[in-house]
């Protein structure tokens, strides 16, 4: 007879490993892909693909370093690197994707325990470090159908001032409600298309990879508050409704915010970090000098994911008010 095997609880046995969750998050944005190459053309392809490379290539060498296992195989890298190029323009240069996958995979990721320790989203972070030194680079969006090549750096492309930024200077975007829900606008790779977003989401959600709590709590935070700071010359509706289909706000609060190790555990915990995010949102977007905020709102809400944690979690069978406090 064989010796047990004795660990502390909880004893949890599933099916799905990081793997398949991993697979069902790259199932959902397949689509995103396909979009942003049609609007943008086949350079999202390439950004994509770089972004991708990189950013397994890191993680693999990182760890091959430092002589750990190589966790290439969970696919969690090769999300990672999907959501970084959706965060970038198709007019980036392609060293750009490289540097940001570096920055998220080794100083994020890696020299904190790797997958299931960083305290912060990597990909948002590499996006913050990316924007706050090459800030060019980072704004200079393409007209949609410009259809840059499959290859070189696209600089030669028309740019264009994306919906929030027009918001953020009090003017409404020259875009009707369907060019903004199917994503026919400027902007970064993966974020135009709201509509496709929300789908990936809705899959996500069927198949138990997320529930409905951030991203539901973060987007009507900021339906109801940009109700509140609508301008007065301006429709409310239509400002809320500009507010909500522009920028990362559908990408982060769906794909973004709801990272497993950067979120709550508890229910209410992701109840109280969507409305935070969508807050921190509203405050950057009307009251920052940077007419995104979603990206800002999101690494400052994974700060204090501990706390919501423990001021969450449910009191033990048998415990009452005292012992929980304790």
């Amino acid at each position: 007879m064989g010796l047990l095997k004795v660990s502390a609880s909880p004893h949890i046995r599933h099916e799905d490993t990081t793997r398949v969750l991993m697979s069902d998050v790259i199932i959902a944005m397949i689509a995103l892909v396909i979009w942003g190459a049609y609007v943008f053309g086949l350079r999202v392809i390439t950004v994509t693909a770089v972004s991708v490379i990189s950013c397994v290539a890191f993680e693999f060498l990182f760890n091959l370093i430092i002589k750990k296992p190589s966790p290439v195989g969970d696919l969690s890298a090769v999300v990672s690197g999907m959501l970084l190029a959706f965060n970038l323009p198709a007019t980036i240069p392609l060293w750009i994707p490289v540097v940001g996958a570096a920055f998220a995979m080794i100083v994020v990721k890696g020299l904190f325990g790797g997958i299931g320790k960083n305290f912060m989203n990597p990909v948002l972070a590499a996006r913050v470090f990316l924007f706050a030194s090459w800030p060019s680079h980072m704004t200079n969006y393409s007209e949609p159908l410009m259809r840059l090549p499959l290859f070189g750096e696209g600089i030669d492309a028309v740019s264009s001032a994306t919906s929030l930024t027009l918001l953020k200077s009090g003017q409404l975007p020259d875009l009707s409600v369907k060019d903004m829900l199917i994503g026919n606008m400027a902007g970064c790779i993966g974020e135009i298309s709201s509509i496709l977003i929300l789908a990936g989401g809705l899959y996500l959600i069927v198949r138990r990879v997320i529930t409905w709590h951030i991203p539901v709590s973060f987007i009507g935070t900021v339906a109801i508050f940009s109700l509140i700071f609508a301008p007065s010359e301006i429709n409310a509706l239509t400002y809320m409704t500009a507010e909500l289909l522009s920028g990362g706000l559908m990408l982060g609060a769906i794909f973004m915010a709801t990272d497993y190790v950067t979120s709550p555990v508890t229910p209410k915990g992701r109840l109280i970090y969507g409305v935070g995010c969508g807050l921190l949102t509203m405050f950057i977007r009307n009251f920052g000098g940077y007419p995104e905020g979603v990206s800002f709102a999101i690494l400052i809400m994974n700060l204090f994911v501990w706390y919501l944690d423990r001021g969450t979690k449910p009191v033990k069978f048998g415990g009452g008010k005292k012992n929980a406090k304790a």
